[in-house]
């Protein structure tokens, strides 16, 4: 195994939850995919990890949010068993497989919380 990137983010919860107050609607747009709303409550806590994840993937990938990815663009999704996966979209893993300089990548990813914080790591790999 090739590591090709690694990434860590660290949120505040207290951050999100004054952003939820003011404007809920367009940051969970901005930051979820439909996947990740369906079927879910979306909390503080639960939209926390999930920015911290795609946070860390963005930094992983070493470009940041909006330059090859944007965050509704990167899915995490539980397994039944728990364990968060990454996915991509289609349109949008064709520009990280390109900035990568690879065909095929895996992603790997852990994420925790202790409220006020939520904390994920990546390790993209080839």
């Amino acid at each position: 195994m090739t590591i090709l990137g690694l990434g860590t983010d660290i949120v505040n919860i207290k951050r999100i939850e004054k952003i939820l107050k003011k404007n809920k609607k367009n940051f969970i747009d901005k930051i979820l995919h439909s996947k990740e709303k369906k079927g879910k409550k979306i909390t503080a806590e639960y939209l926390s990890k999930k920015f911290s994840a795609k946070e860390a993937f963005s930094k992983a990938l070493g470009t940041g949010i909006g330059k090859v990815i944007q965050f509704n663009e990167i899915i995490i999704i539980n397994k039944s068993n728990g364990k968060p996966t990454i996915q991509i979209e289609k349109k949008a893993e064709k520009r990280v497989l390109k900035k990568l300089k690879v065909n095929k990548a895996k992603y790997f990813i852990s994420i925790s919380d202790d409220y006020p914080f939520a904390l994920a790591t990546v390790i993209i790999s080839k």
